[in-house]
């Protein structure tokens, strides 16, 4: 056996190897070369065969029977760029005449298979241009968050999609959101992955935790403001809409509005306003809704109507005042009493993991999209975290958070715990850290022995 024969069953081996135990690092080393090949070569033959291909123009057949020559062969889309990715492929096609980006998208399972990808999705970049994500591997099941992302002011990076791209929770342009997700789904670590994303900012937290604050109650330095009963809730949200009524009057004290001053500078909103003046936003965070809409007597109904009506006033006149719902839960119906199908509507954002029924999934999508529908209820028990994201435009994403252990969303919390606002009107409901030398409390006391 040569020295070339050994080195080039080391290289396969090695590759496989790769290939099993670490599908990314295969992927840089060798995937992404022998797959753009792939595609290079199979490409024109792949478009005929899956149907997107165009005969050829009336002036080209009568220039082949002038000039006594074959009949030209039908047109692909032409290639602009291929890309090369972390996970897959961007390929980027110019569409022939008579073509639609419809067309694209319906063949891209013949696309994924005929290419030799785990996955392709496709989306109209223009008129004309198609641009497709291929990804060589399953990147949600060993979720690695790209080591940069693009984080704004009030967008957070919480999530990887199946195409491989970076899924933001952007709350400028998706105000309010809710979460589904059955127990041991994976929503408390979307949640956590939220939170430490919104902890390096300028930004108020306030949370909601009917568990006893199992949830958010460790990460307490973090937050302005915590509830862990129904009764400190409603109270905590009646002062949420004093403070959503002070912000109004704020803006409307720097309008100003006069024929000297221009469009651009009229405010509208906080984010309208001089970066001196501008109140802090808050993102509220309600750990499991159905806690807050259940009653068992008629003071508990009153109490139930109190909040239902402040969380519908937050969601309907909130972004302006830069007050922004994240409600978590198990189920989100009717069936939670009045208000509730009125609060759901104000909810922009959607995104649910494994849910126990297709009702459940429909409380989410059932709006939206119906691919979405059966995309949630498909989710296997196995796959913890993964969840299909979506929003009132129809699209949706099936995405999954990194694994964030609650020490480290603890860590990260104390680390920017000086970053923490003190807003008046939250001072009574701010949590009150215990020192770090304090002694633990037994959950039960021995009983002592008698004789």
């Amino acid at each position: 056996m040569t020295a070339f024969t050994v080195a080039l069953v080391l290289v396969v081996a090695a590759a496989g190897l790769l290939r099993w135990r670490r599908p990314a690092w295969y992927w840089l080393t060798f995937g992404v070369t022998l797959a753009a090949l792939r595609v290079l070569i199979r490409y024109a033959s792949v478009m005929d065969a899956c149907g997107l291909t165009v005969p050829p123009s009336r002036w080209r057949l009568a220039l082949a029977r002038i000039a006594d020559r074959p009949a030209p062969d039908s047109r692909v889309p032409r290639i602009l760029r291929l890309r090369p990715t972390r996970t897959g492929l961007v390929l980027r096609l110019k569409l022939r005449p008579g073509q639609d980006a419809f067309d694209v998208a319906a063949a891209s399972d013949r696309l994924r298979h005929s290419f030799s990808m785990y996955g392709v999705t496709s989306r109209e970049v223009r008129s004309g241009v198609v641009e497709l994500r291929m990804t060589g591997y399953d990147v949600l099941k060993r979720v690695q968050m790209p080591a940069k992302t693009d984080p704004r002011p009030m967008r957070v990076p919480v999530a990887l999609r199946e195409d491989g791209s970076v899924h933001y929770r952007d709350y400028r342009a998706v105000p309010h959101a809710l979460t589904l997700g059955a127990t041991e789904s994976g929503k408390s670590v979307y949640q956590r992955n939220l939170v430490a994303g919104l902890a390096p900012m300028d930004v108020a937290l306030v949370g909601i935790d009917c568990k006893q604050g199992v949830e958010l109650f460790p990460l307490a330095r973090r937050f302005s403001a915590l509830a862990d009963n129904p009764d400190t809730a409603a109270e905590l949200l009646d002062a949420l809409v004093d403070h959503m009524q002070g912000v109004y009057q704020l803006i409307r004290a720097e309008q100003r509005i006069s024929v000297a001053v221009p469009d651009a500078d009229i405010a509208a909103d906080i984010w309208d306003l001089p970066e001196e003046v501008r109140p802090v936003p808050v993102v509220v965070l309600v750990d499991e809704v159905a806690e807050l809409a259940l009653f068992a007597n008629k003071e508990e109904e009153k109490r139930r109507d109190r909040i239902i009506t402040a969380l519908v006033r937050l969601a309907q006149l909130g972004r302006a005042a830069g007050i922004y719902l994240e409600i978590c839960g198990q189920r989100f119906g009717s069936e939670l009493g009045k208000g509730i199908t009125m609060l759901r509507a104000q909810l922009t954002g959607r995104t649910a993991h494994r849910v126990n029924d297709e009702t459940s999934a429909n409380m989410a999508f059932g709006d939206i999209s119906p691919d979405a529908v059966l995309a949630a209820i498909q989710i296997p028990a196995e796959l913890r975290g993964v969840a299909i994201a979506g929003d009132s435009t129809g699209g949706w994403h099936r995405i999954r958070a990194p694994h964030t252990s609650l020490r480290q969303a603890v860590n990260v919390c104390n680390k920017h715990a000086d970053r923490t606002p003190a807003l008046p009107v939250l001072e009574p409901f701010r949590p009150a850290v215990a020192a770090p030398s304090a002694p633990r409390v037994p959950l039960s006391k021995a009983a002592p022995v008698t004789a």
